[in-house]
């Protein structure tokens, strides 16, 4: 997969350029510009505003939970795929900003947030099951939830042994420097 995404990108990039050829062949270079404008204009304000809405959500959520209530999670959502579709309308490019247009659809972006966390989940099971004890194992216990939400993690490690003194040193001397 890695190897074909170079050839995949630049791939694009041409279909892109030769799109915006056609249309600039088939109506005038000034529609073509406009449309690159306005493109990067309504990209621009869409990912402003979901920019706001999404640091809106998380001071609630710190003010929920420094007050003591569990904040709610977001029926909504979202803001991250609202924001991928603004930064593809401001990329230059019919073809990316159809994209971008698409994902501005919210039953779609349910669709889509609901998949890509299915196989997230996915991949952190098999990640944990391979191998017990690495990262999936982390990220598996962080999404537990604990009715009271006061989880410490942490390791206890006990001494096999009590410090060595120096013999000639009694319990309260004071060690000089040699």
């Amino acid at each position: 997969m890695l190897r074909f995404l170079p050839l995949a990108v630049i791939g694009w990039l041409v279909l892109e350029v030769w799109l915006l050829t056609v249309v600039a062949g088939a109506s005038s270079g000034l529609v073509v510009f406009l449309l690159l404008v306005g493109g990067l204009v309504l990209g621009s304000f869409v990912i402003k505003r979901a920019g706001r809405r999404a640091f809106k959500n998380l001071s609630e959520a710190v003010r929920q939970q420094q007050s003591g209530v569990t904040p709610e999670r977001e029926q909504g959502g979202g803001s991250a795929l609202t924001m991928l579709g603004g930064l593809l309308l401001i990329l230059p490019g019919l073809i990316s900003d159809a994209l971008g247009l698409l994902l501005l659809v919210p039953p779609l972006q349910k669709v889509l947030s609901r998949s890509a966390e299915r196989a997230f989940e996915r991949k952190l099971r098999a990640a944990a099951a391979a191998a017990p004890g690495n990262l999936g194992d982390a990220f598996q216990q962080a999404r537990m939830r604990h009715p009271d939400g006061k989880v410490v993690q942490g390791e206890v490690i006990h001494e096999e042994q009590p410090p060595t003194r120096h013999p000639a040193h009694g319990p309260d001397d004071p060690q000089l420097p040699r």
